[in-house]
């Protein structure tokens, strides 16, 4: 195996897998994750929420340990176990004070290398799924994102639920999994990432130990880069607020234009000082929940804002995003841009102080950027944006022909309200 000698500590197993450590010496755990390039992303229509489903279910027991020897192992050592699914990749991840590393890692691998599969657990873990679906699909706020990155790409991996839904849940075999599991789960395709106290000669030991047997090359994947569409979607709950998403294609992980997206972001929408915070919460009163968020993906971006408002104001809240956005383009003023710069430093900087998002950044360096974004470079890129470069981004990017919206709402007790939105976004969206 080959190690790279630098401020982040790197080395490659024989077989494919990538290590990646950074210490933390003022903490007393450790925090290692194992990235497998396995997500919603590499999925087709039918099999949608397989790799979700086959994180759910490797915590169901492995050929020598059960799930409830499992959790019993790690609740030994005083650990965390979890893992979670996202659009591009699946992480195991664990906790553990150093001195129980090892224990934590040969569970953490045994359910990865040897899973039980068994079928009996595989009917119940689907109606564990199926359960979580209809949770998330009676939870509004968290839908409407689903359903906008489903109207923005319409028929592309981007645009599907992580979870999958019923109808795809419900087709998903055992041997399904069996199968994605043997073109996806692969060494060449997983990343261990790990940051606390620690040793990075002993991080790489233990992985070689666990995973150096791993054998096998991951099935080649190749993503296309979604089409965004400008569209609109409702979907009609009996509920009290109407929920909305309405925004734009962004950027990519890596674009050289990221940080200046964020200083935007942050002074539009996504701080307690934000233009649209202010003027639709604090001066109108007219929703609790308004926000804007960047969601960014290996060649494709979404930059949105969301509400939840009564049904009676989601006009005039339509409008005030509407004509923030327009004004956005304009520019920002010196003062928002020098306070959005400060407030992300500082998110940002407070975000990595644990070991557990120390590991995770570790691991998005790797996976979009092919090396280690450090600390100080972030500082310099945040403190480098500059006033025109926000306005010519915001004009760039806020277009108004390249608006989707998506909402959940009263729809049929009030159909009416969805020809005044549709009304609104034609007037100020240049339809």
């Amino acid at each position: 195996m080959a190690v790279d000698q630098a401020l982040y500590r790197r080395a490659t197993l024989s077989n494919g897998v990538t290590v990646i450590t950074e210490p933390m010496d003022h903490v007393r755990t450790v925090a290692l994750g194992v990235w497998i390039a396995a997500g919603s992303r590499y999925e087709d229509t039918p099999h949608n929420g397989i790799s979700h489903f086959i994180e759910h279910i490797l915590f169901k027991g492995t050929a020598t340990r059960s799930a409830l020897a499992i959790a019993e192992a790690v609740d030994a050592i005083g650990g965390q176990l979890n893992a979670f699914t996202d659009k591009e990749h699946t992480c195991y991840y664990l906790r553990v004070l150093r001195d129980h590393l090892a224990e934590g890692m040969a569970i953490l691998t045994d359910m990865l290398l040897h899973p039980a599969m068994d079928a009996e657990a595989v009917e119940k873990e689907r109606q564990v799924l199926a359960e979580e679906i209809k949770m998330y699909e009676d939870a509004p706020d968290d839908l409407v994102h689903d359903v906008f990155a489903e109207t923005l790409w319409p028929e592309h991996p981007l645009g599907r639920p992580v979870s999958g839904s019923l109808a795809s849940l419900g087709g998903l075999t055992r041997e399904d999994l069996q199968a994605y599991m043997a073109e996806r789960y692969r060494p060449d395709a997983v990343l261990v990432t790990a940051a606390g106290l620690l040793d990075h000669e002993q991080i790489v030991d233990l992985a070689d130990q666990f995973l150096g047997g791993w054998a096998g090359r991951a099935a080649p994947a190749v993503h296309v880069p979604p089409r965004p569409q400008r569209a609109t979607a409702y979907r009609s709950k009996e509920i009290e607020q109407v929920h909305l998403c309405l925004g734009v294609p962004g950027l990519a992980q890596a674009h050289p234009d990221r940080y200046v997206l964020a200083v935007l972001d942050s002074a539009l929408g996504s701080g307690m000082s934000s233009r649209l915070f202010q003027e639709i919460r604090e001066e109108r009163g007219l929703a609790y929940s308004i926000s804007s968020y960047q969601s960014a993906y290996a060649d494709a971006g979404a930059f949105v804002v969301y509400a939840g408002t009564s049904p009676a104001a989601t006009r005039e809240v339509v409008r005030l995003i509407l004509a923030g956005l327009v004004r956005a383009r304009d520019g920002l003023t010196v003062d928002e841009v020098a306070r959005a710069k400060e407030s992300l430093k500082g998110n940002l900087m407070l975000a990595l102080e644990t070991p557990g998002s120390r590991m995770s950044k570790l691991a998005r360096s790797e996976q979009y950027f092919g090396r280690q974004i450090t600390l100080d470079e972030i500082i310099a890129d945040v403190d480098a944006v500059e006033g025109e470069a926000v306005r010519h981004l915001a004009d760039s990017l806020l277009v108004p022909d390249r608006l989707a919206l998506a909402a959940i709402g009263p729809f049929d007790q009030q159909p009416a309200l969805i020809a005044a939105i549709e009304e609104e976004v034609r007037a100020r969206a240049g339809a």
